[in-house]
């Protein structure tokens, strides 16, 4: 088994935890996660209001004994603003959550200096999602106790940086002293052998979890993630300082689009506002809208439980391990 300073932190089994995924990272698929061995993500922002967010936090409490995270992302929104995030924050620290993993605008820019304290308080892990290394320097040094690297590769929103995992993982690793998990392009056991050689402890993936049985998302979406290769994603958001990486397809196109012709964000956020998406996932509508995924959609090749998956990567990464060690040799 493999042991690092992300195993040790929250005592889980293997070093692989579950990106934020908004109306997908919910208590039974962040439940699943936790109990088959990683560390499952409820993502704070499919909630309206402090008892619904509660009641997720104890539901999935209900579903697993184990330890899981919660994602608080401090960005644009067309539903939630800064009270909510402010909520998020209060919630977590008065339920005690293992961990958070805030996206984003870091919490002392975003929150004020009291939510970190707040947090750190209830003892409440705090992760920052970063894109370069002068942000993880910042988050080091006002408390934070880890640092998600995310390269362009990943999903969702990664830094206008435009800096790959390969590169960056190493590059804060060698800095910081607080633990890195490497995030963007994960999807095998031979993502986490590599992440663990480049100076990670552990990594964070979203887009594979979707292609998992656990996963609340239609049929249409994981087959069509099977489907699609590491070239069908494509980046988006520039221009407006929100830069995103979504699967290809008409919305994403519309967007790219209206981008080009100058036109302002309010023009595009329609498409990508969260009910949309929402109901993209439930009725396995691929092109309806953005589907925030990254180019490790190019390495999934199936449909597991996420047991079957989390077992297979810690076994897949040690051989790989031993594999190249003996090689070296």
């Amino acid at each position: 088994m493999i042991k690092t300073a992300i195993t040790e932190m929250f005592g889980v089994e293997y070093p692989i935890i579950c990106g934020a995924m908004m109306w997908l990272c919910k208590p039974e698929l962040c439940a699943a996660i936790s109990n088959a061995g990683g560390l499952g993500n409820l993502t704070a922002g499919g909630y309206q209001t402090e008892e619904e967010f509660r009641d997720a936090i104890r539901d999935t409490r209900k579903l697993t004994d184990r330890p899981f995270i919660v994602n608080i992302a401090i960005i644009p929104s067309v539903r939630l603003t800064t009270e909510h995030h402010r909520m998020y924050v209060k919630v977590c620290a008065e339920e005690r959550v293992a961990g958070v993993e805030i996206s984003g605008a870091p919490l002392d820019k975003g929150l004020g200096m009291e939510a970190v304290e707040m947090l750190k308080k209830a003892g409440v892990k705090m992760f920052q999602k970063v894109g370069s290394l002068r942000h993880a320097i910042h988050v080091e040094r006002i408390g934070y106790d880890g640092i998600y690297a995310l390269g362009i590769e990943g999903g969702g929103h990664p830094l206008s940086d435009d800096v790959s995992t390969m590169v960056l993982t190493p590059k804060i690793a060698d800095v910081v002293k607080i633990p890195v998990v490497a995030v963007g392009g994960i999807a095998d056991g031979r993502s986490l052998a590599a992440a663990l050689t480049l100076g990670a402890s552990g990594v964070m993936m979203a887009s594979r979890f979707i292609a998992t049985k656990e996963a609340d998302v239609h049929d249409n979406i994981k087959n069509e993630l099977v489907k699609r290769q590491e070239f069908d994603t494509a980046i988006f958001g520039q221009s407006y300082g929100l830069q995103g990486r979504a699967l290809k397809g008409e919305t994403l196109d519309r967007i790219r689009d209206l981008e080009a012709k100058g036109c302002a964000l309010q023009d595009i956020l329609p498409f990508m506002a969260g009910d949309r998406i929402k109901k993209a996932w439930k009725e396995g509508l691929v092109d309806y809208a953005t589907l925030m995924v990254g180019q490790s959609i190019g390495l999934i090749n199936d449909i597991p439980s996420c047991r079957e998956l989390i077992e297979t990567m810690g076994r897949e990464a040690e051989e790989t391990l031993t594999k190249t060690t003996s090689q070296i040799m």
